[in-house]
């Protein structure tokens, strides 16, 4: 089990899924944008048409919103797993665009609002910093678009206010588990001891099929992570029953 250790070193190859996949209700398209290969995910409510919700629009405005435009759905909102700059360098573009609301969980606003700093800092020069959030995420809130629900998870570790959104056989993690990695917890505000627990508490726990869409390369299952040795203390650690939050105020 790896450590994925960029943006020092070549993120995982692109993944681009824009034939809508079905779990549930909801229907998935993926767009891998940018330097470091950042996952935009659509998720909407029918193969063609109806209502979406995006999550994490990282780069490249125009592809992504090419994405959107060739889905047909209507984007209700813009939700955020965390605010490095590799996962909202489109957001302002986007949310003009498409004129929907922004969510970033509020543990989260100070890297959002140093995300130029940390892009000058890994050579990005062409980022775009987007205005603050419309709104905050809180543990458990659930977020509608049409028949598709998502609900957030708390899950910092990789950044201190990280979110990730569960959906009917699915998850959106952002940068926290990958396909046999974690993410990487040598940025600022980053703990590989939260990280770990929360990857348990949070995701393991979920059914083995649930498919896994990572913020960075192809996804995983559930069920194909939970046997990476990494996790087996984790596990056996667990307390059995529901999560507690653990950033909310």
């Amino acid at each position: 089990m790896l450590e994925l250790p960029f943006p020092n070193s070549p993120a995982p190859p692109p993944y681009n899924q824009l034939d809508p996949v079905q779990h549930g209700a909801a229907w998935v398209r993926c767009l891998s944008t940018g330097r470091l290969n950042e996952n935009g995910l659509l998720v909407t409510d029918s193969p063609s048409g109806g209502a979406g919700l995006l999550v994490d629009p990282g780069s490249d405005a125009g592809q992504l919103l090419r994405m959107v435009d060739t889905s047909g759905a209507e984007v209700q909102a813009i939700l955020l797993t965390h605010g490095h700059y590799d996962h909202i360098g489109a957001v302002q573009a986007l949310r003009h665009e498409l004129d929907a609301p922004v969510y970033l969980h509020a543990a989260e606003l100070p890297v959002y609002a140093g995300a130029g700093a940390l892009a000058q800092q890994f050579g990005e020069s062409d980022f775009q910093q987007p205005a603050a959030p419309d709104a905050l995420i809180r543990q458990g809130q659930t977020f509608r678009a049409g028949g598709v629900t998502l609900t957030a998870r708390e899950l910092p570790g990789h950044s201190p206010g990280h979110t990730v959104f569960v959906g009917d056989g699915f998850v959106l993690a952002g940068d926290t588990l990958f396909r046999g990695a974690i993410a990487p917890t040598n940025l600022p505000g980053a703990d590989r001891t939260l990280l770990l627990r929360g990857i348990v508490r949070e995701l393991l726990n979920l059914p083995p099929h649930t498919v896994v869409y990572p913020g960075h390369g192809a996804p995983t299952t559930v069920g194909a992570e939970r046997g990476r040795a990494l996790f087996r203390r984790w596990l056996a650690e667990a307390p059995p029953g529901p999560a507690p939050s653990t950033l909310s105020p």
